[in-house]
């Protein structure tokens, strides 16, 4: 049977930066560290104004090529394959086994198994991966550095499943009937087994003669019944078993424990005495799903409309950088998820594993695309080698996801609509069908359609965001000449994807009336106007989405701040977004959730110019309202508000004096405005329906921080129990990022307050940087201590073993806070 060992402790770590990057060898000369994967370096090193694409990563000095080894005992069987996996390093990674090269990847977010076999030794030996940063131009985001997913060695018999040529098509028969279909990708014998409530089903594949016609490769046809459809309301997932019936008696044993289980080392094998020897065994979570495009009735997911109610995310998380784990993003989409988010674009590349399980178990539709420009941009330097590879591990690595709807082949690509970028647009997308056949493909189109007045050779071009802007021809005006090139495009799609495209959606669909569109990226807030992709229309774009049946959702770019696309220093980020990157909900938040969800809500937020400006890209920006009722400036100053609300009507109080409000309905964005005088004391908002009170929201203007307090007092983790070195039972680091808020002595938040926040861990635990959510901060994220921001600071914490963790917050003048974490 297969054993999974998990690697990410117990590494060594290097930088080769500047000259020292040139020198031959194998990193001997360097000073090494210890180190925890996952492991970004890029997000300590010290910021640099002038460095070479800072913009893009965040001022950040990246460049260098980092070295990482590690050694591994292991006693190796005869009759075994070894091999090693990386979910992902960024990038153009080389691995050696014992001085031997095994291989190693390009492109910094593709998954790549190593078969080491002949490459290791009984006892120790040495594993040595190198990582190239230096090639330009970089990604137009923060891409990070390192080995920044996980690491797994793989154990397994000489006949075993290969994973990534198994995947499953579901026919329905009834709405609690399906046949399930299952390419076992192997011509042995295969029993497939699935649990639905009490029902158990069971089939088996034919050594031969049951194959798939010329491949070799086994399918099972399984009829199902009694199960629950899977949708992001009800994300019901069942377990799919796979054993491989082999020939040399193979034994069984536990490979990895799920979430709080035990490891048993040295637990006896079992063997299916039924159906002979099992040589091989892995589970899937799949779900049982449907999906419809129709031009007349939109998106259908198990024959119910559904509209897409998304954002667009990318990887990095604050202080984490890209070194994210499982638990870091349960958190996030956690948070999306409580604003009626029910789609994730991942933008634009392959997630780690992780992302497309957690988005199967919490009910996220996700647009998955394997990258952004083709020939220009970061991957021009692989396009021409790496493209159908990156592509086709996409789809085989994640097509058993039933939260997957759709594929994408690229993002606002070069010289879109040539005939050369049809040419390979139609070969991209046959690319993604040979490998899955059951999902609409499609390709994000920029809005401008800016073009030379010939064909340019992109991979001569440093910086494409650059060029697009700069560039002399500029943008199309002639809608009709728009709606041509757009045409060309969908011709070769199964659906249209327009960014920031919402006014011409109209003539899209009278040009194209038989294909749906989706908005994969739109702004937040505004809108442009007629012959103009950008402008200042307060309509939001969502109210496009909902008005045509013909358009089935958008993307919100971004849902969360991310490092990188800086629009210039002192800003390390993005930071136009519903949540800050300490996922600080921002007043945009609120209005979304009144769009896409039906529980009684209402937030009050209020216009103050007296921040800072957070460097946010215009377009993409809104108004700068907050929720605070804290201008210690103003005297009686009339300043505007803003009102979300899921409600008939809302009322607002000043210190009990109450103010007119008119109905939601009388604003076209169903968003309350107007303009209130300001008075210390307590505003209260009331959301009414039917004339009676549902909820409110109150602020109250504090008095001087005294104190501070975790948001959570107490919490509970489960960790993760897998393999490690030797076989042993192991507990996997777990992340978790801590907030704590400064308040005043009745217990009000204090919005203003900037004092220094210093953080002390205790029990099995380390502190491994610090975030306040402030795109601009100088401070480094490696540190002890950060400035509160708007009144908030946060503390990133690796928990490494079972116990009590205990987390204290000191500042001058005011009172600590602890919060306690019982690690289990």
């Amino acid at each position: 049977m297969r054993t999974i060992w998990n690697l990410n402790k117990n590494w060594l770590f290097a930088l080769d930066k500047g000259m020292n990057a040139k020198r031959e060898g194998f990193g001997e000369h360097l000073e090494y560290e210890a180190v925890t994967l996952p492991h970004d370096w890029a997000i300590t090193q010290p910021f640099d104004r002038k460095m070479k694409q800072g913009e893009a990563q965040g001022y950040r000095d990246r460049w260098g090529i980092g070295w990482y080894q590690r050694t591994l005992t292991v006693e190796k069987e005869a009759d075994k394959v070894y091999r090693l996996v990386f979910d992902g390093v960024y990038e153009n990674s080389t691995v050696w086994i014992n001085g031997e090269e095994a291989g190693g990847c390009k492109y910094g977010y593709s998954s790549f198994a190593l078969d080491i076999t002949k490459l290791l030794k009984d006892g120790e030996n040495k594993i040595l991966v190198r990582v190239d940063n230096t090639k330009a131009p970089v990604e137009r985001w923060y891409a990070g550095a390192g080995i920044y997913r996980k690491v797994t060695l793989e154990c397994l018999s000489a006949e075993h499943l290969e994973e990534m040529n198994i995947y499953t098509e579901t026919a329905f028969t009834g709405e609690k009937e399906a046949v399930l279909t299952i390419h076992t990708g192997t011509a042995l014998p295969v029993k497939a087994s699935l649990a639905v409530g009490e029902h158990f089903f069971t089939g088996q594949s034919a050594v031969s003669g049951n194959t798939l016609s010329g491949s070799g490769e086994g399918v099972i046809v399984l009829p199902v019944s009694g199960f629950e459809r899977w949708c992001a309301e009800n994300p019901k997932l069942y377990e799919l078993k796979l054993q491989l019936i082999g020939t040399d008696g193979a034994e069984e044993e536990t490979a990895c424990a799920g979430e709080g289980a035990a490891v048993e080392a040295g637990s006896k094998p079992r063997k299916d005495t039924a159906e002979g020897a099992v040589s091989d065994e892995v589970t899937f979570r799949i779900g049982f799903r449907s999906v419809e495009l129709s031009a007349d009735k939109g998106l259908l997911v198990n024959g119910v409309s559904t509209k897409l109610q998304g954002v667009c995310v990318h990887q990095d998380a604050g202080c984490f950088g890209t070194a994210v784990t499982k638990e870091v993003w349960r958190e996030r989409l956690a948070e999306l998820k409580k604003i009626g988010c029910n789609a994730l674009r991942l933008a634009h590349h392959l997630y780690m594993p992780e992302m497309l399980e957690l988005c199967d178990e919490l009910g996220f539709y996700v647009y998955e695309e394997a990258f952004d420009k083709w020939t220009g941009g970061a991957y021009g330097r692989y396009y021409e080698t790496e493209w159908k590879k990156d592509l086709t591990c996409m789809v085989e690595r994640d097509r058993n996801h039933p939260s997957i709807l759709f594929w994408g082949v690229g993002n606002e690509v070069e010289n879109q609509s040539y005939p050369s970028m049809l040419k390979l647009l139609e070969s991209h997308v046959q690319a993604v069908k040979a490998c899955d056949s059951t999902r609409p493909v499609s390709l994000a189109m920029n809005p401008h359609f800016a073009y030379p007045t010939e064909e340019v050779d992109m991979s001569t071009v440093e910086d494409i965001q650059q060029f697009v802007d700069e560039m002399k021809s500029g943008e199309i005006f002639d809608m009709d000449d728009r709606v041509t090139q757009i045409t060309k495009i969908a011709e070769k799609v199964d659906f249209i994807c327009c960014n920031y495209m919402e006014q011409w959606y109209h003539r899209i669909h009278k040009a194209i009336p038989d294909k749906v569109i989706l908005g994969t990226e739109t702004y937040m807030n505004f809108r442009g106007f007629a012959e103009k992709f950008q402008n200042f229309t307060e309509q939001n774009p969502w109210h496009d989405v909902m008005e045509n049946d013909y358009v089935i959702g958008g993307f919100i770019w971004t849902g969360i701040d991310y490092l990188g696309e800086s629009m210039g220093y002192p800003a390390k980020g993005w930071s136009g977004a519903l949540f800050a990157d300490d996922m600080e909900k921002r007043p945009m938040a609120w209005q979304l959730q009144s769009y896409w969800k039906k529980e009684p809500m209402v937030h009050f937020a209020v216009m103050d110019y007296s921040l800072p400006d957070e460097g946010v890209k215009e377009h993409w920006d809104a108004p700068r309202y907050v929720s605070h009722w804290e201008f210690p400036q103003f005297t009686k100053t009339v300043i505007p508000y803003r009102i979300a609300t899921t409600c008939e009507e809302a009322e607002i109080h000043i210190n009990e004096k109450e103010y007119s409000v008119p109905g939601v309905n009388t604003f076209s964005n169903r968003v309350i405005t107007g303009f209130l005088p300001y008075f210390p004391g307590e505003i209260t908002i009331i959301g009414k329906n039917d004339g009676k009170e549902v909820c409110r929201h109150t602020l109250k203007t504090p008095d001087t921080a005294v104190k501070l307090a975790f948001e959570r007092e107490e919490q509970t983790v489960r960790l993760e129990r897998c393999l490690a070195d030797g076989g042993k039972a192991d507990v996997q680091p777990y992340l978790l990022l801590n907030k704590v808020r400064a308040y005043d002595a009745e217990g009000n938040p204090v919005f203003r307050e900037s004092a220094k926040v210093s953080f002390v861990v205790e029990g099995p635990a380390e502190l491994i940087g610090v975030e306040n959510g402030d795109i601009k901060s100088a401070e480094p994220v490696d540190n002890d201590f950060v400035h509160l921001f708007r009144g908030r600071a946060d503390a990133a914490v690796r928990i490494t073993g079972a116990g009590r963790v205990k987390i204290t917050a000191y500042a001058a003048g005011m009172s600590p806070a602890q919060t306690v974490i019982a690690a289990e």
